[in-house]
């Protein structure tokens, strides 16, 4: 078993169509600590969604109007993904917008050891 911090970026190409910022990997289990958000200017809303891939369903878990400028962390707990689900984040507008997810993945598949004491 290892587990992997890592983080996701978010930088929009669309307006008001959500875009996937991460799935999680086969043999995987991710927990979401914070998605924080900057506004550099401006009202924007924002939705972000989970995509449950066993359910194929998707569902919006965070909306914010964010006025800017100004940094906000849309979620208010932590979040865990399962093997294969999605999390996705919508704005609407692609300008004056950016984002990183702090994450961490445990996975089930064994990764030995490099370095350390010999």
């Amino acid at each position: 078993m290892a587990n992997k911090y890592r983080n996701a970026f978010y930088e929009p190409t669309l307006t008001d169509t959500p875009e996937t910022i991460y799935t999680c990997p086969q043999q995987t289990t991710t927990i979401f600590q914070t998605l924080q958000l900057t506004n550099t200017g401006g009202s924007k809303n924002v939705s972000v969604y989970i995509t449950d891939s066993s359910a194929t369903t998707q569902y919006r878990i965070a909306y914010a109007q964010i006025t800017g400028p100004t940094i906000c962390n849309v979620l208010k707990g932590s979040i865990v993904l399962e093997e294969g689900d999605t999390l996705e984040v919508e704005t609407s507008s692609d300008s004056g917008i950016s984002g990183t997810a702090a994450l961490l993945e445990t996975t089930r598949v064994y990764v030995p050891e490099t370095g350390g004491i010999a």
